[in-house]
């Protein structure tokens, strides 16, 4: 079933929810979810590493799989038609070759732009603890679930993200790497079965100022 596209921008924004209840009916093609994650992995990153790495859990097995790691959350497992588990991947310098040489062949980048790039890029981040690298790349991670979840908005589904659950054990329950793959959060996705409730937010005059 495909849900009707919202294109008003701002419906997309205020009308966001954070939703715990799903109608379980609803089902999310992976040809529509790939146009979702797609869309998201337009967020931006650090030096365009794009660490993110996804885990579309959406089947009977990973969902059980994923139910005793989100003892708080059960209704979004069993009711979502996916959960998303975000991750980074602390080996995503492996990939910036990759990522620089087909912006290159795309005509995005001339090469001599990469060639001075890359070199200083690689130096930068290989001179980084662990601790410094892993927190630029949970940032990037925390701004690609947002425009997941506005994509989901856009494409008329409704998200909630989850921080509390067992991230320690996350990445070996779904055969992954702990040590390269950092857990960020997890994102139920479906159709909501209720509106869920506005919240409250502080406004711009308790929060910023100018200088």
């Amino acid at each position: 079933m495909n849900a009707t596209k919202i294109n008003d921008f701002n419906e997309i924004i205020t009308g966001r929810r954070s939703i715990r209840h799903y109608d379980p009916s609803v089902k999310i093609s992976k040809e529509e979810m790939t146009e979702i994650l797609t869309e998201a992995t337009l967020a931006p990153s650090s030096v365009n590493l794009q660490p993110w790495r996804f885990v579309v859990i959406d089947s009977e097995e990973g969902k059980a799989t994923l139910a005793p790691l989100a003892k708080f959350n059960q209704s979004q497992v069993e009711t979502s038609s996916a959960m998303i588990a975000v991750f980074v991947d602390m080996n995503s310098l492996d990939y910036a070759d990759e990522i620089y040489d087909t912006a290159v062949q795309k005509g995005y980048m001339p090469a001599e732009v990469r060639d001075q790039q890359l070199p200083a890029i690689k130096g930068l981040l290989e001179g980084m603890s662990t601790e410094q690298f892993r927190e630029m790349n949970v940032i990037d991670g925390g701004l690609v679930s947002m425009q997941l979840m506005l994509a989901a908005r856009a494409h008329g589904y409704d998200t909630n993200p989850i921080g509390g659950y067992e991230k320690a054990q996350i990445a070996e329950a779904y055969g992954m790497d702990k040590e390269r793959y950092y857990p960020v959060m997890l994102l139920s996705i479906g159709k909501a079965a209720n509106e869920g409730y506005k919240s409250v937010r502080l406004p711009v005059e308790s929060i910023a100022e100018w200088k």
